[in-house]
This record gives C-alpha cells, structure tokens and sequence, in this order.
C-alpha cells in the first residue's frame, strides 16, 4: 500500500529543490525519488508530482545526468512528459 502522504513530502522537498538554487541536480532529484520509493511504489499521486516537478525542472537548465536520469525513472515508473 502506497504512503498516501508522501506525494506531499516530494512536493515540499522540490520547493526547496527550486528556492536554493532553481536547478534540480541528481543528488536532489535521487533525494525526492527517494521519497516515493519509500514503499516501494510510486503511485499516482507520486508521478503527478514528480511529472510537474520534471516539468518545472526542465525549463530551465539541466545537466547531461540530470536529464538522463528523468528520462529514466519517466520509463521505468511510468511518469508522464
């Protein structure tokens, strides 16, 4: 059973992620993740967030990993562009 809760600890965690500095890096990005793996599953509300974050993210600029590293847990977890 998913945490019903942890989608907002990703949606918190990427305000921090976007006040520091404005860029999402791999080790923050590996950090939220993180977050919705703690059980295992990244439902649907965990995709949603993540999906917007991945969007905020890529507006702006983002290194080689980083990108790579999206477009990775976008086909394995199944989080829409």
């Amino acid at each position: 059973m998913a945490n019903s809760r942890s989608y907002l600890d990703i949606a918190l965690g990427s305000i921090e992620v976007f006040t520091d500095d404005g860029k999402l890096d791999l080790e923050e990005l590996n950090f939220l993740l993180g977050l919705a793996l703690r059980d295992g599953v990244v439902d649907e509300d965990e995709k949603r967030v993540l999906a917007n974050v991945f969007r905020r993210a890529e507006q702006g600029e983002l290194r080689p990993t980083v990108r790579a590293r999206i477009a990775e847990v976008r086909a394995k977890h199944g989080v829409p562009a």
